[in-house]
């Protein structure tokens, strides 16, 4: 069970506060069950209903710093995604979206990152798709990585290349 104020991923929600735990009061009736009232951190004047028996839903806490910096550390020997069949390309970045795992989404951040710089470099075009699960994979693991490292979201890629330049740095 998670506690108020606490910071969790929720689905496509993205990161969200804790706000309250306890019966909703529904037109004057309580409900029996409990319920997380959440708030979207990245989204301003809305909040969330979720049973805390939900399990349809991922939820999990945020990473921690220990855990976020850690992850950091990991980046450059993380391998892309193996996508094969290109017509499922798409749903195998929405299964990562949907599944919450910041070592899949860096995946899946190399994953495209790579494919446009090779469609680039050919001179194509990057694919609406591919363009799309690059945005919301940044911003889903942005989002999430800029609590527990007090950044702003904006900040959090230059942050990790940062680290990054150093990683590589101190190795040569």
């Amino acid at each position: 069970m998670f506690d108020v104020g606490e910071y969790v991923v929720y689905g496509g929600e993205g990161v969200c506060k804790v706000g309250e735990v306890g019966p909703l009061d529904m037109d004057g009736k309580k409900t029996e069950k409990l319920y997380y009232t959440l708030f979207p951190v990245y989204v301003s004047g809305t909040k969330v209903y979720t049973p805390v028996s939900n399990d349809k839903v991922v939820m999990r806490r945020i990473l921690s710093k220990e855990e976020t910096e850690q992850l950091i550390g990991e980046i450059p020997q993380m391998e892309p995604l193996q996508v094969t069949d290109e017509r499922a390309r798409e749903q195998v970045y929405r299964n990562v979206l949907k599944n919450c795992d910041c070592r899949e989404i860096v995946r899946l951040i190399k994953t495209v990152y790579t494919r446009k710089q090779k469609r680039i470099s050919g001179g194509k075009k990057v694919t609406a798709v591919d363009e799309k699960y690059y945005r919301a994979a940044e911003e889903q693991l942005y989002g999430e990585l800029a609590i527990p490292l007090s950044l702003e979201r904006e900040q959090v890629r230059d942050y990790i290349t940062g680290r990054m330049k150093e990683t590589k740095e101190e190795m040569e």
